[in-house]
């Protein structure tokens, strides 16, 4: 989850993806340092929005994101998990970001009891969905316009569906 936060920081988009003007940003970014990063270079153009505040579109969001039809962000992510505890944590009531993500985008196993720490358990219950998490990985990788590469979050040592990996 903080992967994706970060990110959000980074480009100026909103916990609920949408893009948050350049006025707003550098307000934020004043007010958070850590998101500041003095090698970034500055925008080179600063259009204006429908909505008539200055936003930039030269930092390539498309790289972690893609547009929807309504302009608002979504990462390019499956969350994917045999336990539904660190899924629901982003996507669930309590989370800022339960917007941001595509719930066609999130699978969890559907008796939702995890691997319990057993790798093997993991494995197991990892052959009987790894269909469907294929297709979702097909489904992404289709719709990308340049397909570089995958970046993981994955545990190997117990926890974050290690055995279904």
């Amino acid at each position: 989850g903080e992967f994706w936060k970060q990110l959000c920081r980074e480009h100026g988009i909103e916990p609920n993806g949408a893009l948050r003007s350049l006025d707003e940003q550098q307000t934020h970014d004043e007010n958070d340092s850590s998101t500041t990063n003095p090698s970034s270079p500055s925008p080179s153009s600063a259009p204006i929005s429908p909505n008539g505040k200055t936003t930039t579109i030269d930092d390539r969001k498309d790289v972690f994101f893609y547009q929807s039809d309504d302009e608002h962000y979504i990462p390019r992510a499956l969350l994917i998990d045999l336990e539904p505890r660190v899924v629901n944590k982003l996507r669930g009531k309590a989370s800022k970001y339960k917007d941001l993500f595509n719930p066609e985008n999130c699978f969890v196993a559907a008796d939702g009891g995890g691997a319990g720490n057993n790798w093997a358990s993991g494995f197991r219950q990892g052959e009987q969905h790894h269909e469907t998490v294929l297709d979702m990985i097909d489904r992404e990788a289709d719709n990308s316009d340049s397909l570089e590469g995958f970046v993981l979050c994955h545990s190997i040592a117990g926890g974050t569906g290690s055995g279904m990996g």
